[in-house]
């Protein structure tokens, strides 16, 4: 499939910033099921490109002098191969054990050991994929998408008793749960093709270690919609969790209050 993404972040304040650094994680990463046909980020002020220790290609951005707004547009054009069940089949360098600590946005409490042990096997035997999929489900209902419900602070456990969030408290609370279990999983941020679902074309997923039968290994799967990742996603960066792996995360010194707006459009043809 061919994706067409234009991603646009604008933020601006109530009074002049003396300064901003933000963490970009706004480059499709390197992967064997996409690649980037053309891609542009523009910002202000200066930046530089590194990979960091997920292996996300990364920008970190600073602006030094007065300023009211800053204005981010990532845009370009991905190829994505359908990948089968779900698997990446990546020639991955790190453990997925490192994937198995848990956060404090993705810390285990007793409702959450329960979901985790009434949808995955007993501790010690690995989930295989129909078992990971089942957790999506249940964590799907029960925890309604509604958009505003919560924010980028909300943990797994305040989500799962608001019985509300979007997609990163679905992936959170998922997290939490394999974690709970030891199952290496860790978070996805990037683009779908929401077609006709109504939701935001930004989004955040999880990928899971599964051992089925013919396969070992990760397997990309989208809570919020409780199915297996497609060729209708692009993926930007995997982390521990929100904080680690978010589109654009950074601080600031003066400019009051924030106000944000983004803007994702996505089209996409075979």
């Amino acid at each position: 499939m061919i994706l067409t993404i234009r991603h646009e972040t604008t933020y601006d304040y109530s009074t002049p910033l003396a300064y901003t650094i933000q963490q970009l994680h706004l480059t499709p990463r390197i992967e064997p099921q996409q690649r980037a046909l053309s891609w542009q980020i523009a910002t202000p002020g200066q930046s530089h490109a590194y990979t960091d220790a997920y292996g996300n290609l990364s920008q970190m951005l600073t602006i030094n002098g007065r300023h009211n707004a800053l204005k981010l547009v990532a845009h370009g054009v991905v190829e994505t191969i359908f990948p089968y069940q779900g698997r990446l089949n990546l020639e991955d360098t790190l453990s997925p054990l490192l994937f198995t600590m848990p956060t404090r946005l993705t810390e285990s409490g007793p409702t959450i050991v329960e979901l985790a042990g009434a949808n995955l096997p007993d501790r010690g035997s690995p989930p295989g994929t129909r078992h990971l999929l089942r957790l999506a489900e249940s964590i799907a209902g029960k925890v309604a998408y509604e958009s505003g419900a919560t924010e980028v602070t909300t943990t797994a456990i305040d989500a799962l008793a608001l019985g509300r969030g979007v997609c990163q408290d679905h992936a959170h609370l998922y997290l939490a749960c394999c974690h709970a279990w030891g199952v290496p999983a860790r978070y996805v941020s990037g683009y779908i093709d929401p077609g006709n679902t109504g939701h935001a074309a930004s989004h955040a997923w999880i990928d899971a270690w599964a051992v089925d039968s013919d396969y070992a290994g990760w397997v990309s799967i989208d809570v919020t919609h409780a199915r297996l990742m497609t060729d209708a996603y692009c993926r930007l960066a995997i982390g521990r969790d929100y904080d680690s792996a978010a589109p654009v995360r950074g601080v600031r010194r003066g400019g009051g209050k924030e106000t944000l707006s983004v803007d994702v459009q996505i089209a996409s043809a075979p």
